[in-house]
């Protein structure tokens, strides 16, 4: 397992003592790039409270869709992860089809995103931002 997965599974609870969801196992971490991303906006905005969110819809052109941005709030459904002090809340729902998935933060010439690597998508669309399964 690598470093990077061990770092943000070790810091997950796999129970949560406010009657929230668990894990049930399901796990998504987030890369070396993502952190020091996310890092950097929170820097930015001079807000530390800042959580990055990662949820999925229905729609786009594959049938379901990521959400990815910030939120000063944990709702009550959702998961927090965390790494190196960044955290990522996921709702209970959006977990399950993202388990084992990695956000990454990725430049490219065409330009600089937030990624979600999904090994539990079948396809996905040419821009990476909807995926079906």
């Amino acid at each position: 397992m690598s470093d990077a997965i061990q770092s943000a599974t070790a810091e997950r609870t796999d129970v949560r003592t406010d009657d929230g969801p668990t894990t049930g196992g399901r796990v998504i971490t987030i890369s070396d790039s993502a952190v020091r991303r996310v890092r950097q906006m929170i820097e930015r905005r001079a807000d530390d409270t800042l959580i990055l969110r990662v949820s999925v819809s229905g729609g786009g052109c594959s049938g379901f869709q990521y959400g990815i941005g910030f939120d000063n709030a944990v709702h009550e459904d959702d998961l927090v992860f965390e790494r190196d002090g960044v955290r990522l809340a996921v709702d209970d729902v959006s977990l399950d089809l993202l388990d084992g998935s990695e956000v990454d933060f990725v430049e490219e010439l065409i330009g600089a995103s937030f990624q979600v690597r999904n090994p539990n998508a079948a396809s996905s669309c040419g821009c990476g931002t909807s995926f079906s399964i």
